[in-house]
């Protein structure tokens, strides 16, 4: 049988030593002991090429981890879901619960006086609000729920006494102070039907700490603003406020007649100033500075034990992409402004059928903007008609007219009494409101609902407006604002509201 060819054999190299432990030789050919091999230097260059990667890397996730985690520590910790069952389903995307408490130990005195704070806190909750960063973090929806709006607590333990309570109704705010963190949770989540994942607890402090540290928020507004509670005072324009006034802005009840209703939409109005002041200002591309920032909120905030470095990088993640325009602001929808409660007083009842679609668009992941309802037709206004209290009078020998003034406002929104009067002016000719110069804003969207109304101030009259009926009377003109009670979530983006 003829021989298989041979495979081509490859000449083997000879085994190589180890750079380890590579030999030497002696002058006479002989082996020497090994030496280890010299390293090189990395040239500077290279060296300054890793360092700038290393901060492009830092700065393009907006923030370090090493950076915040640090700051873990300094967090108070509460466990606001501590035994909590039968929580609603988990949706899309994050939802955090900050609330604002009126806590002001660290405050000095002279900063109480200035800012007028008062005296003991009554350890409740000035502001509520659900804040949903949607699942591709490019959005963030801000829902307000009035203090003062009628609850129904589940069954628990009083924080402070320890009594046993069931099932019973209160306002919002004082479920705070009858369970703390733990009830007000489950309360939010009883009323919303969303799973709260997070926590977040500012009070007084933190809030002007984080303002001051980052050099003020400006603000802007189209009406003077005076509060003789808060002692605010501001003309009407652009004001860079530092961390008490910015304070003052957010507490102010008292500017005009709408009250709680009007102090979230400046609490809105603020909050869409500062996160287009966060992402304009570099701070989250600076870890330095955002060190700072974060530093200054959380030594006098309280979060749950899942809020740590993870979350805060997430949340700097986010807003690093932000912009005034990626933020929307809206307010539950009220169905009752004067619900009255036996026991509790006057509260603020939701809307049951707008609210529940509000709530089921956060779960969701949707944008509420886009379910805003459109209202053709109206003469828009600055306050909302459902802010505004209303006599009506008929100063005319036409009967009846008071009655028809009154039902064609009521239908339009204006919280009017029911119970027309009769003026003691008969002959009136041209329909008048009078109004207490405190809230003339009230009064001017008023007559724009009476056209060729006259306007006549009466000091010391109060929130309640008087509409004294003219035989000039003819209807009503529909009037809307872009306002929390308005449309079908009353929704309006960050860029809508800030300084131009």
């Amino acid at each position: 049988m003829p021989t298989p060819p041979r495979s081509p054999v490859r000449p083997q190299r000879p085994p190589q030593p180890s750079p380890a432990r590579r030999p030497t030789r002696r002058a006479d050919g002989r082996p020497g002991r090994p030496v280890r091999p010299v390293r090189r230097k990395k040239p500077r260059w290279a060296m300054r090429a890793v360092t700038t990667v290393s901060v492009v890397v830092l700065a393009s996730a907006g923030i370090g981890h090493a950076v915040l985690s640090s700051l873990d520590a300094d967090i108070t910790r509460v466990d606001p879901f501590k035994d909590m069952k039968n929580r609603p389903e988990a949706g899309h995307g994050m939802n955090l619960l900050l609330v604002g408490t009126d806590g002001r130990e660290k405050i000095t005195e002279a900063e109480r006086r200035k800012y007028r704070l008062g005296g003991a806190p009554c350890h409740c909750t000035d502001t509520v609000m659900i804040v949903h960063i949607s699942e591709d973090r490019e959005r963030a929806s801000i829902v307000s729920l009035p203090r003062d709006s009628y609850a129904e607590a589940p069954a628990h333990t009083d924080a402070v006494t320890g009594e046993r309570h069931g099932p019973h109704p209160l306002k919002l705010n004082a479920a705070y102070a009858e369970g703390g963190p733990t009830l007000t949770v489950r309360t939010v989540e009883n009323m919303t039907h969303v799973k709260i994942d997070h926590y977040l607890e500012v009070d007084f402090t933190s809030f002007m700490k984080t303002v001051d540290v980052l050099g003020g928020v400006r603000i802007c507004t189209a009406q003077p603003l005076k509060d003789r509670y808060t002692g605010l005072d501001l003309t009407a324009g652009s004001h860079l406020l530092g961390g008490g006034q910015a304070l003052q802005y957010v507490r102010s009840r008292h500017t005009d007649g709408s009250s709680d209703l009007g102090r979230m939409k400046r609490q809105q109005r603020f909050l869409a100033a500062l996160v287009g002041q966060t992402t304009s200002s570099g701070v989250l591309l600076n870890p330095i500075r955002f060190r700072d920032v974060t530093r200054a909120v959380l030594g006098s905030v309280r979060a749950d034990k899942g809020f740590g470095t993870d979350e805060l990088l997430d949340l700097g993640r986010a807003m690093r992409n932000f912009s005034p325009s990626s933020s929307e602001f809206t307010t539950v929808p009220i169905g009752q402004m004067a619900y009255a409660v036996k026991g509790i007083g006057s509260t603020l009842k939701w809307d049951e059928a707008k609210s529940r679609k509000l709530f089921e668009a956060l779960r969701d992941d949707k944008p509420l903007a886009a379910a805003r309802a459109p209202r053709p037709g109206a003469v828009r206004v600055a306050v909302a008609p459902q802010q505004i209290r209303v006599q009506v009078e008929n100063g005319t020998p036409t009967t009846g007219l008071g009655k028809r003034v009154d039902g064609a406002l009521a239908a339009t929104g204006f919280r009017t009494t029911g119970r027309p009067a009769t003026a003691p002016d008969r002959t009136v000719r041209r329909t008048v409101v009078t109004y207490d110069p405190r809230w003339d804003r009230s009064a001017k969207s008023l007559a724009a609902a009476l056209p060729g109304a006259e306007l006549r101030a009466v000091p010391g009259q109060g929130p309640l407006l008087k509409v004294i009926a003219g035989t000039d009377f003819k209807q009503v003109t529909r009037v809307r604002a872009d306002d929390p009670s308005q449309g079908e979530f009353g929704v309006v983006t960050g860029d809508q509201v800030v300084c131009p």
